[in-house]
């Protein structure tokens, strides 16, 4: 489990192409800190299994699953990659609870620079929308966010300038596909109320999904 707050922006140093799948090794600092074998770091909003280190470096295993469900199917080396350790019972609950289960990919669509912030538009896969809410939690890349506007296949966030000099999505660009993970809370919600009939009108259709 982790609370989507970025520890820290790594740097991709070698992808292995395996046919269905790949070695990704990152160059890292502070996750790499208590890190030991089998520990689990997520990568752009993505938990993975720590299979290999080195100095100043890691490396995990991504399978045909991830690539095909996840952005980092298209990570490359010199990429800047958002970095967050498994949270342990003594850390303060900074974000918001995240899984590191990638649920779709989104598209940036646009942003809009102010003098202290700047709002983003990302593309919502339709299986999604019922899970957000105006004010709610979303992880864009591994990145805690409160919604600002949740729309039917869109939604925007504002990013503070912390935000912006510390994750990745300071630099990401319309056009660019970013990871996204809705609040675990409203999926167990949707499940418990599918258990009363009184509720199986507020479910979605094949149809609508």
């Amino acid at each position: 489990m982790f609370t989507g707050i970025v520890e820290e922006l790594g740097t991709v140093a070698a992808v292995v192409d395996q046919g269905d799948a790949i070695r990704l090794t990152i160059e890292a600092g502070t996750v790499l800190e208590g890190t030991g074998l089998g520990d689990s770091i997520a990568v752009n909003g993505c938990c993975l299994t720590v299979s290999e280190l080195g100095d100043g470096r890691w490396t995990a295993d991504l399978m045909q699953e991830t690539l095909d469900k996840t952005s980092l199917a298209g990570v490359a080396p010199g990429d800047r990659v958002n970095l967050e350790r498994a949270v342990t019972v003594d850390k303060r609950l900074g974000g918001h609870i995240v899984q590191g289960h990638v649920d779709g990919v989104g598209e940036v669509i646009s942003r809009a620079p102010s003098e202290h912030w700047d709002v983003v538009t990302v593309s919502l896969p339709s299986h999604l929308s019922r899970y957000l809410v105006d004010k709610g939690s979303i992880t864009v890349d591994g990145v805690s966010l409160t919604v600002v506007e949740a729309g039917e296949d869109s939604f925007t966030v504002s990013l503070i300038p912390e935000t912006l000099a510390r994750t990745t999505l300071g630099s990401r660009r319309p056009g660019d596909r970013v990871n996204l993970e809705a609040d675990v809370i409203a999926k167990h919600v949707e499940k418990l109320l599918g258990a009363y009939p009184a509720a199986q009108s507020l479910r979605p259709t094949d149809e609508e999904e």
